[in-house]
């Protein structure tokens, strides 16, 4: 049973902005996609930037609200609940259960607020309607954040105080004070440096295994991905282009924009040490707002052949929870 599955989700964006915009054009960040996270899993979304990742992780939570497609939550102790159709109340308790890790901490954390508000302050009002008085509060948030490797201490301290990696411990901190059942990380290690990388993987792996909670992992870097994720989708140009458990995708990529991905990092696994990209378009790239049947990686594809340039491959099964969409894999 998972606890949240992604059907055929849609968001595309009027492409002009402003008051005088035109309205008709659009870009189709997210076309199509459909996958599902279990209870206790981690599951990897990959890609460049741009390709649609972002926005499908912001769906998830309803920063955006979906074109078309379905989002189905499945609660231990309610019935399966539809996202789209959640309202005020019912919503503010999914996004108690489904919590999300922004990218950047010096931007998401409140600079005049300490340590200890920004934890708490999200939370402060549903936790005593609960019967949490403040003394209690402070000590689960003193708690909490000696569980992801800081001092109880430090929640009298300002975000201005730490580095980027601790900052992004109080930002782990933060989405776990409600004890989520399911964590969206946007991007959460591409800032850092390697070595603390590896830091804050292992941080989210531990909390994997004392909590027992699901993630989302969001990622450009492939094989960072692989060392976290039991499974990843591999997106391109707002659909998944591949999707299989990690350990398979990491020795068995099947779609070239996957092994393009993985020739783009160098070194082991987990290490993002890059190298110049390959595979420059051979035809004029497609445009993210183009509705002409195709494969939208064919203008790069060493593998195109003209039936990709005229009909767009289905998402088919390459082995057994291996899935591609390709005509050629």
């Amino acid at each position: 049973m998972p606890i949240l599955s992604v059907s055929n989700l849609k968001k595309r964006f009027n492409m002009e902005a402003g008051f005088f915009a035109r309205y008709g054009r659009f870009v189709n960040a997210v076309n199509g996609v459909s996958f599902s996270i279990a209870a206790n899993e981690a599951y990897g979304l990959v890609g460049e930037s741009g390709c649609g990742k972002t926005t499908t992780a912001r769906l998830l939570v309803r920063m955006y609200e979906a074109d078309g497609g379905e989002i189905m939550y499945y609660p231990a102790e309610r019935q399966a609940q539809s996202v789209g159709a959640l309202r005020k109340e019912e919503l503010r308790l999914y996004r108690e259960k489904v919590r999300y890790v922004f990218q950047d901490p010096a931007r998401s954390l409140n600079p005049r607020m300490n340590v200890y508000e920004v934890i708490v302050s999200g939370c402060r009002g549903a936790l005593k309607r609960r019967g949490v008085e403040e003394q209690a509060l402070r000590e689960r948030a003193a708690g909490i954040l000696e569980e992801v490797g800081l001092s109880a201490s430090d929640l009298e301290k300002r975000p201005s105080q730490f580095s980027g990696g601790q900052r992004q411990r109080i930002s782990i901190a933060r989405s776990l004070l409600m004890e989520p059942s399911l964590l969206i990380c946007d991007e959460v290690v591409s800032a850092l440096d390697v070595s603390i990388q590896g830091q804050i993987l292992n941080l989210l792996l531990d909390i994997q295994e004392k909590r027992a909670m699901s993630f989302l992992f969001i990622a450009h870097d492939l094989k960072v991905a692989c060392y976290f994720c039991d499974r990843i989708g591999v997106m391109y140009n707002g659909e998944l282009m591949e999707e299989a458990p990690a350990a398979r995708l990491y020795s068995e990529a099947l779609h070239p924009y996957t092994q393009l991905l993985f020739s783009c990092a160098t070194g082991k696994k987990g290490q993002t040490e890059r190298q110049p990209a390959a595979a420059e378009p051979k035809h004029a790239p497609p445009s993210a707002s183009q509705t002409a049947p195709s494969c939208p990686f064919a203008p790069r594809c060493p593998k195109a052949a003209p039936r990709c340039f005229n009909e767009h491959p289905d998402l088919t099964e390459a082995g057994t929870g291996h899935l591609i969409r390709c005509f050629f894999p």
